[in-house]
């Protein structure tokens, strides 16, 4: 048996030194401050908002066309207080930084809060040309509901155009909190700041990548390991990443990229082209251009096939 008072007073010492390291730091500490926006809220948030933009689908309710007001209203009023509540946690992070005393968080939070509801109507229009989209550009696809329940791009970008709202309107971290969550869950890495059009696909999409300051068109299809990233950040002169800029690439309507494709830097694709699987883009293209690299130079070998000796 350990000797309780050795193991108390280790202990002890051990939160002495941890507590050292708590000192003068504000980067990985919040002390004394408020809350932040929490993970399990914001996916509860974003489980009650995939109810609102598929009825039905979550499994969670039995949606029928007599009860779906009632549910719907109920949904609401819970995404309401839930999207409410972390968004007010998100603005009293930002008014803690900026040294704020007088903000009047609560108000900004109902705001915002009402505003992006508002807005689920033109969500649900969009989705639904997505959805579209992936089913006649996916032999595979058996019907909507196959892509809506089994497809990660849906829930990716489901959860992009919800989070993309909230970073429209300056909410701190919980537009990445959002992302990050859906990438977690499906492999496909979008920025919530990045601008994408109606009728959006991405087939497969386990390493696809997003970033802030992309914009893509309409009718685009991205195939897995799709990069869409910056070249090398400028720094100033302390040697500090300069933020913000245009840094991603501009994706225009109906082109479709290939598998492994990398375009870094801000670059324009033009409209209805094509890019090949592993090509290596830095520079613009011209609409209506196929851009590949030669086939790979193939070696075939035959195979010795051994005698059997018995």
């Amino acid at each position: 048996m350990p000797d309780d008072k050795l193991t108390n007073m280790k202990i002890e010492q051990l939160v002495a030194k941890i507590n050292e390291t708590y000192e003068g730091d504000t980067g990985i500490n919040l002390i004394d401050a408020s809350n932040l926006p929490v993970h399990t809220r914001i996916a509860r948030v974003l489980e009650l908002m995939m109810e609102v933009l598929f009825p039905g689908y979550t499994g969670n309710r039995k949606v029928t066309k007599s009860n779906i007001s009632f549910i719907i209203g109920d949904v609401l009023c819970q995404l309401a207080a839930e999207l409410q509540n972390q968004i007010e946690c998100a603005c009293k992070y930002r008014c803690r930084l900026e040294g704020n005393e007088h903000c009047h968080c609560s108000d900004v939070a109902q705001q915002i809060t009402m505003e992006v509801l508002t807005e689920i109507p033109k969500i649900r229009q969009i989705l639904k040309s997505d959805v579209a989209s992936a089913y006649s550009g996916d032999p595979a696809a058996q019907s909507y509901e196959e892509i809506v329940i089994s497809y990660p791009c849906i829930t990716a970008i489901s959860v992009y155009r919800v989070a993309h709202e909230l970073y429209l309107r300056n909410v701190p971290l919980i537009p990445r909190l959002m992302c990050e969550y859906a990438h977690s869950k499906t492999g496909i890495d979008i920025h919530p700041g990045a601008t994408i059009g109606r009728s959006f696909f991405i087939d497969h999409g386990t390493g696809v990548v997003i970033g802030e300051t992309t914009v893509i068109g309409e009718n685009v299809k991205l195939y897995q390991g799709t990069t869409l990233g910056a070249l090398s950040f400028p720094k100033d002169e302390r040697g500090m990443v300069i933020k913000g800029g245009k840094r991603h690439p501009t994706i225009e309507d109906n082109v479709t990229i290939y598998a492994e494709a990398t375009l870094l830097g801000d670059i324009t694709i033009g409209h209805d082209s094509v890019v090949g699987g592993n090509v290596w883009l830095t520079d613009s293209v011209p609409p209506n251009t196929t851009v590949s690299i030669p086939n790979p130079e193939l070696v075939y070998k035959q195979r010795k096939v051994k005698q059997d000796t018995d």
